[in-house]
């Protein structure tokens, strides 16, 4: 995790090239194809065309055996499921989504990938085998973050939790293509705060710090960032765990000032801005998927896309304010 202030012991991880998280290889993050029988500006298709679920595989058959440990971490912990089960309840997609853990993926394919369809999401067991090796290693050589709970600084919990965001990065693809949802940006960034959107709202705040403690890390090994990082469709490494840690900070400033701000792991600097993003990517969001929460979500689903209007334009007179204060301390 981003510290500021300054941490005193340093993993240096023992990671191959190709291990770079959260879906961020260009072989499967690139932009998606348009879904066959729906034109450009389509807008939502009839409700009752509506079907798809979201089903999660794991494709033992394929997993070699130094695997296995990892895959059965994750299938244990049933984190893919609580995902999925979330996406069924609440939305309704045209079509099913498989989440395959195999060893069977696509040429290329190292890290966890979403088919330019959205409708199968690959999750490769070596994978999940790097991350856990990862977080071994930052446990063994990096102090416990102060925002982290001693009970969880563990190699089991920082996997489960890590790979719950990192999965939550690839359904932010899934229902962008799947929904032909608009994007104002990168769909990186729409995934990544897909990621955010979710475990903030439903989990808590342990994915968001597993996450920006392990993308530190790795930025940490990645080192100082080069012409190919600078210029990828994804966020510099570092950037995103400091973006991961804001959207967490705003969800909730008075939770996390002390934890996050004032220990130094988000920088004062960035955290006045932290509030109105989140409210602008929890409004994003909600509005987002409306036209698309199921029948029996669809109360639950406006009232909170209500609620988040209201806090967006709270956080927005709110942050005029703040931006005069700090000019004016200049």
């Amino acid at each position: 995790m981003p510290n500021t202030a300054g941490c005193s012991k340093r993993a240096r991880l023992a990671l191959s090239g190709v291990l770079v998280l959260a879906g961020v290889a260009a072989a499967g993050c690139g932009g998606g194809t348009r879904d066959a029988g729906q034109g450009p500006g389509a807008g939502p298709r009839p409700q009752a065309m509506r079907s798809g679920r979201v089903t999660v595989v794991y494709e033992t058959r394929t997993v070699a055996p130094k695997d296995r440990q990892a895959v059965a971490l994750i299938r244990d912990s049933r984190v893919l499921e609580r995902t999925a089960d979330w996406v069924n309840r609440a939305l309704t997609l045209p079509h099913d989504m498989v989440v395959k853990v195999t060893a069977e993926v696509p040429r290329g394919v190292t890290d966890a990938v979403t088919q330019p369809d959205g409708r199968t999401i690959f999750i490769p067991p070596p994978f999940l085998t790097e991350i856990e090796k990862a977080l071994a290693d930052v446990v063994k050589t990096v102090e416990r973050p102060a925002p982290f709970p001693a009970s969880e600084y563990n190699t089991d919990d920082l996997t489960v939790l890590s790979t719950e965001f990192i999965f939550g990065h690839e359904m932010g693809h899934a229902l962008q293509r799947q929904l032909l949802l608009a994007n104002l940006g990168l769909e990186e960034d729409a995934a990544d705060g897909f990621a955010s959107f979710y475990t903030v709202n439903e989990v808590g705040p342990g994915p968001s710090l597993a996450a920006a403690i392990l993308f530190d890390e790795i930025a940490r090994k990645e080192g100082r960032p080069t012409l190919e990082g600078m210029s990828s469709d994804h966020p510099v490494t570092q950037q995103r765990a400091f973006n991961f840690l804001c959207y967490l900070e705003g969800s909730d400033p008075k939770e996390y000032q002390r934890s996050l701000v004032d220990s130094g792991y988000l920088p004062k600097t960035r955290a006045p801005l932290c509030p109105q993003a989140w409210a602008m990517l929890d409004y994003g969001w909600w509005t987002q998927l409306q036209p698309h929460f199921s029948a029996a979500f669809r109360a639950k689903g406006d009232e909170e896309q209500k609620k988040a209007h209201a806090r967006l334009i709270a956080e927005t007179q709110a942050l005029a304010k703040r931006i005069d204060e700090i000019r004016s301390s200049q």
